[in-house]
């Protein structure tokens, strides 16, 4: 198990030794982020704005005019949400190439409390016209998203963790945008993960197996853009799709494969999210237990929709 922001550091190393353009934008959490790696090693491709969100989504939109490739860093919370105006119109209107790397994602920053723990963050970003939005499932898969968004047009956010997770891939999957990743196959129910939640699902997967209930599982890293072609595959063969994310119900995952189902192949969609609360202060452990994100939960969201006592 490793933390989704070793693999962060490592995709921006070896992003700045194949581009020179490659730059990082940090505001004052280089050692929290792990991004004190790349300063040590690239000092003069280094800025530090300080506490100051909006002023280095500004200075990134200008590295980026210049021809650079800024990767704005911070955590998720304040990267995406006090510079979402920012983002927005300087950014993503202009269709710049500025990666947001969104650390800290989701409740991998459990001790720190509600106010640092991201549960908006894809639905804000994922709003954005021309953002792309990759959500990697460990660190391995975190330091493929950071190289495929070198050869992204335009503005990419990049969220990962904190704490420890399970590695599900191996270095060399890489990560295609608007691609997810059939890990499962069942004719039961299909399960859509994102993040941490990933290795949740397979876990819920195998104790769904153990009673003879065999449900697919699709790794959704491009929440944007969709894999559609993949879900619809999968509507094709299951019952219905559950689907889990460490975001709020509302704007992400959830949201995502609802828009587009309902319009392209109606069936139900059950969620495993943050259920319309903030966060509360504890290990991620703990965090993810009290807000209902968990395998065991994924698994009884399974079991119920199917009728299983």
């Amino acid at each position: 198990m490793r933390p989704t922001r070793e693999g962060y550091i490592e995709g921006l190393l070896e992003a700045a030794e194949m581009d020179k353009r490659v730059i990082v934008v940090d505001g004052d959490v280089s050692r929290s982020t792990g991004t004190i790696a790349f300063k040590r090693r690239f000092p003069d491709r280094f800025f530090n704005l300080g506490i100051a969100e909006q002023n280095m989504a500004e200075y990134s939109a200008g590295l980026a005019l210049a021809g650079y490739i800024p990767f704005y860093s911070t955590y998720a919370v304040f990267a995406a949400g006090r510079a979402w105006d920012q983002i927005r119109t300087s950014i993503c209107n202009m269709n710049l190439n500025v990666r947001i790397g969104g650390a800290h994602g989701g409740s991998s920053v459990g001790p720190d409390g509600a106010t640092h723990q991201a549960l908006e963050d894809i639905a804000i970003t994922r709003v954005l016209p021309n953002m792309t939005v990759l959500v990697p499932a460990d660190s391995n898969q975190t330091r493929q998203a950071v190289l495929a968004s070198l050869d992204i047009n335009g503005p990419v956010y990049i969220r990962y963790g904190r704490n420890p997770v399970p590695e599900v891939y191996n270095r060399d999957i890489p990560v295609v945008p608007g691609k997810g990743n059939l890990l499962l196959e069942g004719n039961h129910a299909t399960i859509v993960a994102v993040g941490v939640m990933v290795a949740y699902a397979l876990e819920a997967a195998e104790m769904l197996a153990a009673k003879g209930i065999y449900v697919s599982v699709i790794d959704m890293v491009s929440i944007k853009p969709l894999d559609t072609d993949l879900l619809l595959d999968a509507a094709e063969k299951s019952k219905f799709f559950v689907t889990a994310e460490d975001h709020q119900i509302n704007g992400g995952l959830f949201g995502a494969v609802s828009e587009f189902l309902s319009q392209h192949a109606p069936c139900r969609i059950i969620p495993v999210a943050v259920n319309n609360r903030f966060g509360c202060s504890g290990t991620p452990e703990e965090v993810m237990k009290k807000l209902e994100l968990t395998a065991d939960i994924i698994k009884k969201k399974v079991e119920i929709s199917l009728e299983i006592d």
